[in-house]
Order: C-alpha cells, then sequence, then structure tokens
C-alpha cells in the first residue's frame, strides 16, 4: 500500500468518526483533502459521495441498532434533500454554484453560535418534527451535493438549534443522507462516470471501519456535550470555509 493510501484510509476513518459522533463533517473533511491533492471540485465531491453510500449505509444501521432515529424527521429530511441533492450535482456538474457559500457559511456560523448558547441552558424539547424540516432538507441536500459537503452542518445545526433532541437529530441525519447520497452519487455517474477507485476505495474502508462507532459514542453522550461539540465543530468550519473563501487561508 503506498503513503496516499493508508493517508487516505485515515481521512476517511477520522472523518465518519467525527461524522457518526456529531452528525456532519464526512463531506467537508474528505472533500477537502480531496482538493488538496489536485482534484477538481465535481470529481472530488463524485468521489465523496460515492463511498458515502457506503459509510453511510454502515452508519445508518449503527443509528438504528442504538435506538438513535426519530422516523417522522427521517422521512421529512429525506424526500426533500433527495431532491435537493440531484438538483445540486447536476449544478455541480455543469454550472458553476460556488457564489452563494461564503454566504451558506455565514448563516452556519450563526447557527453555531446559537447552539452554543442554547446548551448553556438546555431548551425543552420538541416533540415533534418542525413544520419547516422539508425545506431544511432540500437546501442541505442541494449544498452538499453542490459544494462537496454541507448536509450534516445545516441539518443538524438547524434542527439543534431549533430544540430538536440532539441524539435523535444526530441518529435521523445520519440516516437520512444515505438516501441523500445515493442520488447525489447517481446523478454525478451520469453526468462523470465512475470514481476512481485509487481514491474512493481508501476512504470506504476507513469510513466503514469508524462508522458503527458513531451509534454508539451519541447514546452515551450528554446531550449538553453533544450541543457543545456540534456548536464548536459548526463555529469552526464556518471559519475555515469563510476565511477560504475571502482568501485568507
Amino acid at each position: 500500500m503506498d503513503a496516499d493510501f493508508l493517508a487516505l484510509v485515515a481521512i476517511g476513518f477520522f472523518a465518519q468518526i467525527v461524522d457518526g459522533a456529531l452528525g456532519m463533517a464526512f463531506g467537508v473533511i474528505s472533500t477537502s483533502a480531496m482538493l488538496l491533492m489536485g482534484l477538481p471540485p465535481a470529481q472530488a465531491s463524485a468521489i465523496v459521495h460515492t463511498a458515502e453510500i457506503f459509510t453511510t449505509g454502515a452508519s445508518a444501521a449503527s443509528h438504528i441498532y442504538h435506538r438513535n432515529i426519530d422516523w417522522r424527521l427521517v422521512w421529512r429530511l429525506g424526500i426533500a434533500g433527495v431532491c435537493g441533492a440531484v438538483l445540486g450535482a447536476w449544478l455541480l456538474s455543469n454550472v458553476d454554484a460556488q457564489a452563494a457559500r461564503p454566504f451558506v457559511f455565514g448563516y452556519l456560523l450563526v447557527m453555531g453560535l446559537l447552539i452554543l448558547l442554547r446548551s448553556i441552558r438546555l431548551p425543552q424539547p420538541r416533540t415533534t418534527p418542525a413544520h419547516w424540516t422539508p425545506p431544511v432538507g432540500f437546501v442541505a441536500g442541494f449544498l452538499d451535493a453542490s459544494g462537496g459537503g454541507g448536509w450534516g452542518p445545516i441539518s443538524t445545526g438547524t434542527l439543534i438549534g431549533a430544540g430538536h433532541t440532539p441524539r435523535l437529530t444526530v441518529g435521523s441525519v445520519n440516516t437520512t443522507e444515505f438516501f441523500v447520497t445515493i442520488a447525489a452519487a447517481t446523478t454525478f455517474f451520469v453526468e462523470l462516470g465512475g470514481a476512481p477507485l485509487q481514491h474512493l476505495l481508501p476512504l470506504i474502508i476507513g469510513g466503514v471501519i469508524a462508522a458503527p462507532l458513531g451509534g454508539w459514542m451519541v447514546k452515551r453522550v450528554s446531550p449538553r456535550i453533544l450541543m457543545v461539540a456540534v456548536g464548536s465543530l459548526i463555529v469552526a468550519l464556518s471559519l475555515w470555509q469563510i476565511a477560504r473563501s475571502i482568501n485568507l487561508m
């Protein structure tokens, strides 16, 4: 095995540990690594979404086993998320749709700070999904496919910020991501062809090894700690992406 193969296995493992426990970041971490290796944005996103078919499937099975799922959230997020992912993947394959990214990460920065503030005094958890859940799923699916990451930060960040139970939100978002990823990967396959195995296979190996740990971890972490971790990660990712977009990094 060469150094690049092992590095991508490690990236896939680390990215899936974070994603499975906090409901976000596999796409952002993996896509960033692909771009640093010199791959075009559309190809990088296609590789990551193809790998995520396997990693999100394993992660969903773990969350289902540990009962971290609110199936009403999965249903409402899933249909809209699939539609958004198909549109986003098509646009990235044919049109430059990156101009709105700084505004998206500005929104995420606000949501991350809101989650951190809410963690100081935990809100009364919602007993039913918010009526605006489908639009959140559509936007998250679109941004995830068009920008190589965003499903978790948008979905998890918005829902937890609005008072949804952190454990059920993370599990539901991870489970729904399986269907969203299939939609995006299929669209990329139609538009661009298959993803190269030398980049795809190590991401799958690392991610699938790590996936079962996410459901176990999120079930045992307290809501306050989970909210602090989610909020901190969203703030860090948002600041990093905003800095990149204005050429500070």
